[in-house]
C-alpha cells in the first residue's frame, strides 16, 4: 500500500512558482517612498532643530542678562572706589571743622572735598548742567517757579535750586531752576484777582 499525499503535504509547484515569481518582482521594483512618512520625519527633524534654536535663544539670554549685571556691579564698583576718597576727605573735614574755630580752613577744606568730587564726576563722564542765565530747557531743566522779571528775557534761567547731572547724553538729574517771565499788566493782575 502506498502512503498517499496529505493535500497539506503537497504543494503545487505551479503555484510555488508564482509565489517565488511575486517575491522577486517586489524585490526587483523599489517601492515608492510614503509621503507621509517622509512629511512626519521631515516635521520630527524639524522640530527637533526648533527646539535646540530654541534651548540656544534662552541659554543666550540667560547668559547676557548676566554679563549685562556683571558690567553694571562693575560700573557702580568701580564708582564707589572713586568716590570713597572724597568720602574719607569729608569726614576729614568735618573732624577737623569740629576742632578748629579758624572757618577759612574750614572753608578751604570742604572747597578741596568738592573739587575732588568734581574729579570724579568728571572722571565718569558726568557733567553738572548749566543753568543760570541760560534759556530754559525742558529737557534738563525742571522749572519749580517763575518770577517776573524786566531785567532778563522770558525763558531765562534766574536761580538754581538744585543742581542737574547729565552722562553723555543720558540725563541723570534735571536741575530745578526759578525761571523768568515777564512782567504782567497790572490791570490785568487786578482783574485776575477780584474775579471779574
Amino acid at each position: 500500500m502506498t502512503d498517499t499525499p496529505k493535500s497539506d503535504d503537497v504543494s503545487d509547484p505551479a503555484s510555488s512558482t508564482a509565489d517565488e515569481q511575486e517575491t522577486s518582482d517586489a524585490s526587483a521594483t523599489p517601492t515608492a517612498p510614503d509621503p507621509l512618512a517622509e512629511a512626519h520625519a521631515e516635521v520630527s527633524r524639524m522640530r527637533e532643530q526648533w527646539l535646540r534654536a530654541a534651548a540656544d535663544l534662552e541659554n543666550f539670554r540667560k547668559r547676557s542678562a548676566k554679563e549685562m549685571e556683571d558690567a553694571r556691579k562693575s560700573a557702580r564698583e568701580s564708582l564707589l572706589k572713586a568716590l570713597l576718597p572724597v568720602f574719607d576727605n569729608l569726614e576729614r573735614a568735618i573732624h577737623s571743622a569740629q576742632r578748629s574755630a579758624d572757618v577759612n580752613a574750614v572753608n578751604e577744606g570742604l572747597s578741596m572735598v568738592q573739587r575732588q568730587f568734581v574729579e570724579v564726576l568728571d572722571g565718569e563722564g558726568i557733567v553738572r548742567v548749566a543753568t543760570v542765565g541760560e534759556p530754559f530747557n525742558p529737557f534738563v531743566h525742571e522749572a519749580i517757579q517763575q518770577v517776573e522779571s524786566s531785567d532778563h528775557a522770558p525763558g531765562t534761567v534766574l536761580a538754581e535750586v538744585q543742581p542737574g547731572y547729565v552722562q553723555g547724553d543720558r540725563l541723570m538729574r534735571a536741575a530745578s531752576v526759578v525761571v523768568a517771565k515777564a512782567k504782567s499788566n497790572g490791570t490785568a493782575s487786578h482783574t485776575g484777582e477780584t474775579g471779574q
